[in-house]
């Protein structure tokens, strides 16, 4: 029986009666990129909110490297989920040391991180005057303080321009290597086959296909024909 680094088992998150996420059972394998695929509300995020513990599951249960997920695994995990909460009247270094003092780590973790996504040169700018490219940056050096196993990033290229997208992209092809498992939400397909090694495909909060990408394959038809049955 082959191990994977997470995994859902019958996953399912209810909002009174609706129900936003359905059974879902996600395989992902260590050190991988794994894109979450699905229409807008298709229960993406929610998803991601419950293998960060910002929601409790109704039902089933999140399997993290090997044993059954509880809080203190918080610890091996970063995210970015929608936009960064940052403080505008602050530095980017002195934004992350809020952060870093929160998880009592040291002050040369920040100097690791602006250096990795690219800002170690921002000096005094304060954050209010960053453009939304950098804005992002500054949110996944956030979620890389910790030095987490898993990597959790909620449409990391929204509002991109070509250029931050391309940066972005590089940037996050780099995780695997650091000993990173990634998984990402969109629902730009040609950004996720660029990225992602693996793919679920998540329609009216059931998980329709999971799988591994194939890159000679055209995704786009394959995405539309999962999700219309």
């Amino acid at each position: 029986m082959e191990e994977y680094f997470l995994e859902t088992n019958n996953l399912s998150k209810s909002f009174g009666k609706q129900l936003a996420v359905d059974n879902v059972s996600l395989r992902v394998k260590e050190n991988t990129i794994y894109g979450l695929l699905g229409p807008n509300g298709a229960g993406k995020s929610t998803i991601l909110k419950l293998l960060t513990g910002l929601l409790r599951p109704t039902n089933g249960e999140i399997i993290f490297n090997g044993h059954s997920w509880s809080r203190k695994d918080l610890k091996d995990i970063g995210a970015l989920i929608e936009s960064p909460a940052l403080y505008g009247n602050l530095t980017a270094y002195e934004n992350l040391l809020v952060h870093a003092k929160l998880l009592n780590l040291p002050n040369s973790r920040i100097k690791e991180v602006l250096e990795i996504v690219g800002l170690e040169n921002t000096g005094k700018k304060k954050v209010s005057q960053f453009s939304f490219g950098m804005k992002q940056r500054l949110g996944i050096a956030k979620a890389l303080l910790n030095d987490p196993k898993l990597l959790i990033l909620d449409e990391p290229t929204n509002g991109l321009d070509p250029l931050g997208i391309q940066e972005l992209r590089k940037l996050i092809r780099s995780f695997p290597k650091q000993g990173m498992t990634v998984i990402l939400s969109s629902h730009i397909l040609p950004e996720v086959k660029q990225l992602a090694d693996y793919i679920g495909i998540i329609q009216n909060g059931k998980l329709k296909y999971q799988g591994e990408i194939e890159q000679n394959k055209d995704l786009e038809k394959f995405f539309i024909d999962v999700v219309s049955g």
